[in-house]
């Protein structure tokens, strides 16, 4: 009886954990190190664990190793550009990859990614490597660049 106790009080707290925010699953990925002090720079954290939704086309460190170490470092001294650059990565809604279209997607940055679904999907000229993680308060799509705004 006791044992069945426990497991019930087990299996009970494991249904009431709440799923973690989308920068909270970026972290525990493991490979999303770049993103996550570039969101922090940028003060995005915080708009990031909010209520959402958001899709998220999340570049990861091998992508933003692409990005020459002098143009990295000096987009994260810049907070405005840094904000613009991360905020053009997000889409306001949660898109999963069966909903997405070919096509322009206005970003919460205000200006659109260009989709396209042609051998595979790409956002701009990224990639999307992986799909659907699944967050709290929206989506993540692996991509394999830094796309960056008109």
């Amino acid at each position: 009886m006791k044992k069945t106790l426990i497991a019930a009080t087990l299996a009970f707290g494991a249904l009431t954990a709440q799923a973690a925010d989308i920068v909270d699953t970026a972290v525990a990925a493991g490979s999303f190190k770049t993103l996550a002090t570039a969101l922090q720079a940028a003060g995005l954290v915080d708009t990031l664990k909010g209520k959402g939704p958001f899709t998220v086309f999340a570049p990861t460190d091998e992508a933003f190793a692409k990005v020459p170490k002098a143009d990295l470092d000096a987009l994260l001294k810049d907070k405005a550009k840094l904000t613009a650059v991360l905020t053009y990565h997000v889409v306001a809604g949660k898109v999963m990859a069966a909903d997405v279209k070919a096509g322009k997607v206005k970003t919460v940055q205000g200006s659109e990614l260009t989709v396209s679904t042609m051998s595979g999907v790409k956002v701009d000229a990224a990639n999307v490597v992986k799909t659907d993680i699944v967050a709290d308060n929206g989506v993540i799509h692996v991509i394999d660049s830094v796309v960056m705004p008109k």
